[in-house]
């Protein structure tokens, strides 16, 4: 699996409501490290992707895009219709990320032995 499609799987795996920071999807998709990696993968994505790429955020719980950004704003506006709360920028990373490791401790997600769980829509 090349290192983009790990990072896809990761981030379709984010269920609706929680987020992750871009370290862990590097985790998860066995890439520990490659925070900037997934930003630079995330950001090329085409216009009209399906990929839920509005559910990560930087370590701090902050949206990376600039504030005065469409994307800013587009990602600010998907995160709330899944009932995520954003004050200036941020939200909790306690109450909304994602903890899937759980399930799976000790292993990257996109290991042979623990396939990505189902996304939830």
């Amino acid at each position: 699996m090349s290192n983009s499609n790990a990072i896809f799987a990761v981030v379709k795996a984010i269920p609706a409501g929680r987020v992750a920071t871009y370290g862990q999807v590097a985790h998860l998709a066995g890439l520990p490290g490659a925070a900037r990696l997934v930003g630079n993968i995330l950001c090329k994505l085409p216009e009209a992707t399906r990929l839920p790429w509005h559910r990560v955020v930087n370590a701090q719980g902050r949206i990376s895009l600039p504030s005065e950004s469409a994307g800013f704003t587009e990602q600010v506006a998907r995160l709330a219709a899944e009932g995520v709360q954003i004050t200036d920028g941020r939200l909790s990373l306690s109450q909304y990320q994602w903890q899937p490791l759980s399930e799976y401790p000790s292993q990257s997600l996109t290991s042979p032995t623990h396939p990505l769980p189902k996304a939830r829509s």
